[in-house]
């Protein structure tokens, strides 16, 4: 009996990690194209995950999509690099960003970095 109560547990705890995600990329859907302060939540070799501050919807900045420089992966520094510009984006650090996409039926927020 305590696995089958940890299976469910666990179960409800996606369940609940799901219904949050959802409500929040809804929630996100009205307000596309404004601008957020955030912060680097993670790094993978295709974006950035970047949490906003002030409600704490997650979504992912995708390293094509940020135009002022050719960004590459840096997993030693858990940041990625602007080849030509040199400038760094790591865990951690606080950017700026603009909801690009809020896609419901994927439960993901898309965004745009909103550079200096």
């Amino acid at each position: 009996i305590p696995q089958h109560s940890s299976n469910r547990e666990e179960l409800a705890s996606k369940a609940e990690r799901s219904s949050i995600k959802y409500m929040q990329v809804k929630y996100m859907q009205d307000h596309k194209n404004e601008i957020f302060d955030g912060v680097i939540t993670g790094t993978t070799e295709w974006g950035i995950y970047v949490e906003i501050s002030s409600n704490k919807c997650e979504g992912m900045v995708r390293i094509r999509d940020i135009k002022s420089d050719f960004y590459v992966f840096d997993d030693k520094q858990h940041a990625i690099i602007g080849q030509s510009s040199k400038k760094m984006y790591q865990l951690g650090d606080e950017v700026k960003i603009q909801v690009k996409k809020a896609d419901l039926e994927r439960k993901h927020l898309d965004f745009n970095l909103v550079e200096d």
